[in-house]
């Protein structure tokens, strides 16, 4: 389990802290990784590929859409293209929700699409559910 870490890729600074403090109450206090824009996200990933990092990618990507630089679906598409990313899940977590913005994410490779919540209590509830789904339910290949 020391192993398991999360990237979370948001711009908001406002949004991190509340996601930082919403993974702490559900135990994931030194477990994240965050990157502010789409940029920083494929930088840091492709560093982790060619690191000789035995293969410890994240067990997930917490994915904002509108970012500056390079935005979420792009970075999405990019990931879902490279042999080496591709099989790291993508969670969309933004506050788009519009039913054609939701199928064009999944048709880019998104494994999950999440509104943000509206309140700190149902984001920690969020949380709660990823940590639970993509921690401890799911198997992901090495």
């Amino acid at each position: 389990m020391d192993e398991i870490f999360i990237l979370i890729a948001e711009d908001d600074a406002d949004d991190r802290f509340l996601l930082q403090s919403a993974f702490e109450e559900n135990g994931f206090k030194d477990k994240l990784q965050f990157v502010e824009n789409g940029v920083e996200l494929v930088e840091y990933l492709y560093k982790l590929t060619q690191d000789g990092n035995n293969g410890k990618l994240p067990r997930f990507i917490l994915l904002d859409l509108n970012m500056p630089k390079k935005d979420g679906r792009e970075v999405l598409k990019e990931i879902k293209q490279n042999p080496s990313l591709k099989k790291i899940p993508v969670i969309v977590f933004s506050t788009t929700n519009n039913e054609q913005e939701m199928r064009r994410c999944y048709e880019l490779g998104a494994n999950s699409y999440i509104t943000k919540p509206n309140s700190f209590e149902n984001l920690i509830k969020t949380v709660a559910a990823l940590r639970s789904y993509w921690i401890h339910t799911t198997s992901i290949p090495g």
